[in-house]
């Protein structure tokens, strides 16, 4: 045994031990016959003073009731009454027993202040239950590092008695752990050696290993190192204790995962990143592997089938491994009947099936697809807690997967409601080349309150429209939508800008209630998005090159001549749509061929950081540019005036380059209201058409223009004008005084006229009546004949 170990057996004798103890011995009499050093440092007498006397002179009767007389003779343990030399009063536990080799008459008495043995009892105690119930493993390394005790917890994790692995080294005990934390020398050895050499103690270390007692389990303990040295400052060894953390570290694991998947899961309305989040959130610090499959519905934004169909149309949307790189195949997949795939699509729950744990993705009685989680051959199953973790994770993200389908099925309504509310591919028009932009500021539902549109009208002319509903989003794309579609029913009838702004206010200045009958609101109530709404409406002639423009609180358009010179006509504002009670005004004016002409919302030269006049001028200096084409000048206002690609506002844009007809596609001609006028009109008409090498429309274009210029000649004064045009189509127009609108009908039998609009009618693809302020135009559209 070592010298510490000597010690160390003292110790647990205890202050009574007759090496330790005060020592006195007695003959038969009781007379003190032997007195040793410990007994004269207790009492103060020493041994030439002590031997030879009673032993009464030194432990005697007690006055108090607790301690009895001295008996005689002297008997076992007993609590007795010493004096001191000093005088003090001394109480003690005693302890005789006979003095071996001498017979029964001579004994060995000992003795120790009581409260020394009370505190030794409470050591004892203390170390008692380190040894036996603490749970902190207790070890001693000597100063080989070689086991020399341990306490009943870390002879339970070794799954050993002591004294089969008693000498051993500390990397033979655990030769597959390794520290987890940083900052310390990398192995068990050479920590305990620095502790040794150094007297620096280590505290909380992280070890990992699978213990003898549990070797298919990982656990992690907290350990601490520090050096033994006796009261004379020699080392004789290191300490370890080492408390089983598994359990707490695999809950703060798991409360980090889910603080993580907080962080990162349903941060976005993608379903595919959202699948993505969750194999970065588990891998690996939960699983090896993780694939997310879905029922293919969902990325189409609808609620899967229940049944057999779910399985047959599962996509593979997210997979990421410890052992490779994410990958996202977004391809089918199948899995063959019985496998835990399957089985959890059959029975709705998950699937515990070795090292793979199968999830379903559930959002109320529908399974939106699959979670797989797996380890590595060798590796821990999933326990309990990590089952409830697994599904807790899946629940969150099929909440997200959810509400990331629910919104992908209402942006792809919204944006057929876009596609139907503004023009996706305006056709081409001989009036005017042209080129635009669109961007809402609801970039979650990518649509808004403003829009342009292109509108073909009689003539070869040309509306041109641009408004701003107050709001964003849907509501506000609804009400867009119904003045866009009045706006350009009123415009194909043909109406000036300023009656057509007019009728539009009308429209919008309907009493709410009456509106709210119309929209159908469920609880009765309306608001009226469409009060506010500005607009602007211009229609270009290409024949006069002439422009008419109205406004409705709207900005005024902006004109750059064909020489880059930038002017905003002074257009009047007229009041915004809804408020009714104030009359509209327009403006004519003239633009050259080439001109361009730009029509805008506010939301593209108005922000927060900058005024509009600084708005207007950044533009015009954009639209100044006369080399570049209508595309380029778009982008480069929205990259100078929006250059994050972001607006507070809805904005849209609409740049038209004005063309010109040229004098040989229009024939023009100004007849007298008499009978003769048809006839005249009929022969102008065949002599233009043979002119145009367009002999095949004679007939109908004859017939048709004899019975426009008849009906202007009996129902109307003044002189007819009669206009053909040849553009895309055929165009012939009858403008007269007159402000009676004809109206086709079917004549009776017996009636000798009525049938010649009808006549008309059919000979022709359209036909429609546009007023003036001087009467009235009927006009009328042939296609070309086909050729070859």
């Amino acid at each position: 045994m070592t010298a510490w170990n000597a010690e160390q057996s003292a110790d647990f004798r205890g202050p009574l031990d007759v090496t330790r103890a005060a020592t006195m011995v007695v003959d038969a009499q009781d007379t003190v016959i032997g007195w040793s050093p410990a007994a004269e440092r207790l009492l103060g007498y020493p041994p030439e003073d002590s031997v030879g006397r009673p032993l009464i002179t030194f432990l005697s009767p007690d006055p108090t009731p607790s301690v009895s007389p001295l008996p005689a003779p002297l008997r076992g343990n007993e609590i007795r009454l010493a004096r001191h030399r000093d005088g003090r009063e001394l109480i003690v536990a005693t302890a005789v027993s006979p003095l071996p080799g001498a017979g029964t008459a001579a004994r060995v008495l000992v003795a120790t202040e009581l409260k020394d043995l009370r505190l030794w009892e409470t050591q004892q105690a203390l170390l008692h239950g380190l040894a036996t119930q603490s749970p902190v493993g207790l070890g001693i390394y000597d100063t080989d590092l070689r086991l020399t005790w341990c306490n009943t917890a870390y002879e339970r994790e070794i799954g050993r008695p002591f004294a089969e692995f008693r000498g051993l080294r500390a990397d033979q005990l655990y030769a597959e752990g390794r520290f987890v934390t940083k900052g310390h020398p990398p192995t068990l050895e050479a920590v305990m050696r620095h502790v040794l050499d150094t007297g620096e103690p280590f505290l909380d270390l992280h070890f990992k290993g699978r213990p003898p007692s549990d070797p298919e389990t990982d656990h992690l303990w907290s350990c601490a190192y520090y050096r033994l040295q006796d009261a004379d400052g020699h080392v004789f060894g290191v300490c370890e204790d080492a408390f089983d953390i598994t359990d707490r570290y695999k809950a703060q694991r798991r409360l980090a995962l889910l603080v993580e998947a907080g962080r990162g899961i349903g941060t976005t309305l993608d379903v595919m990143v959202t699948a993505e989040k969750i194999t970065e959130v588990a891998v690996p610090e939960f699983a090896a592997t993780v694939t997310v499959d879905l029922a293919r519905a969902v990325l189409e934004g609808e609620v899967p089938a229940t049944g057999e169909s779910v399985v047959t149309s599962l996509v593979r949307v997210a997979r990421c491994s410890a052992e490779d790189t994410k990958d996202a195949e977004n391809s089918p997949v199948e899995y063959p009947p019985g496998s835990p795939q399957d089985r959890s699509l059959a029975s709705g729950g998950l699937v515990l099936d070795d090292t793979a744990l199968v999830v379903p993705l559930r959002a109320g009685n529908n399974i939106l697809g699959l979670v797989t989680f797996t380890r590595g051959t060798g590796s821990t199953t999933f326990d309990s807690g990590e089952v409830a973790l697994a599904d807790e994770l899946v629940a969150r993200t099929a909440v997200s997967i959810d509400n990331a389908r629910r919104f992908t099925r209402e942006r792809t309504a919204s944006l057929a409601l876009q596609r139907q509310l503004l023009p996706q591919h305006v056709p081409e028009q001989s009036a005017v080349d042209l080129a635009y932009r669109y961007l809402p500021t609801d970039d979650v539902t990518g649509v808004g309150g403003d829009w342009f549109d292109v509108i073909p009208l009689s003539g070869t002319r040309v509306g041109l429209v641009v408004g701003d509903v107050v709001g964003h989003g849907l509501q506000a794309a609804a009400t867009m939508g119904r003045l866009r579609t009045t706006v350009r029913a009123f415009a194909q009838m043909d109406m000036e800008p300023v009656e057509l702004l007019s009728r539009l206010d009308d429209l919008v200045a309907q009493p709410a209630e009456e509106q709210g009958r119309e929209q159908g609101t469920p609880d009765g109530t309306y608001a009226d998005v469409a009060t506010g709404a500005t607009c602007l409406y211009a229609v270009y002639d290409p024949v006069s090159r002439r422009c008419v423009m109205a406004r409705a609180g709207h900005l005024p358009p902006a004109v750059v001549d064909p020489e880059g010179r930038l002017s905003f006509p002074d257009l009047p504002a007229g009041p915004p749509l809804g408020l009714g009670g104030l009359p509209f005004e327009s403006m004519e004016i003239e633009l050259p061929v080439g001109s361009l002409l730009a029509l805008f919302t506010d939301g593209l030269v108005e922000a927060r950081d900058r005024d509009i006049d600084h708005g207007l001028d950044t533009l015009g200096r954009v639209l100044s540019e006369r080399h570049a084409s209508l595309e380029e000048l778009c982008d480069r206002a929205v990259a100078e005036l929006l250059p994050d690609g972001s607006t507070a506002d809805d904005t849209a844009l609409l740049l038209v380059r004005t063309r010109e007809l040229d004098t040989s596609q229009v024939a023009e001609w100004e007849l007298p209201a008499e009978p003769v006028a048809a006839g005249r009109a009929r022969a102008l008409t065949t002599q233009q058409l043979h002119h145009w090498g367009l002999e095949e429309l004679s007939f109908a274009t004859e017939l048709v223009v004899s019975e426009l210029v008849t009906n202007a000649v009996r129902y109307s004064e003044g002189p007819i004008q009669v206009r053909l045009i040849r553009d895309r189509t055929l165009l012939c127009e009858v403008a007269d005084t007159g402000h009676t609108s004809p109206h086709l009908r079917h004549s009776a039998e017996d009636d000798e006229g009525g049938r010649g609009l009808f006549i008309v009618a059919q000979l022709v693809q359209r036909w429609g009546t546009r007023y003036t302020r001087s009467g009235k135009t009927i006009w009328t559209e042939q296609a070309f004949p086909t050729t070859g």
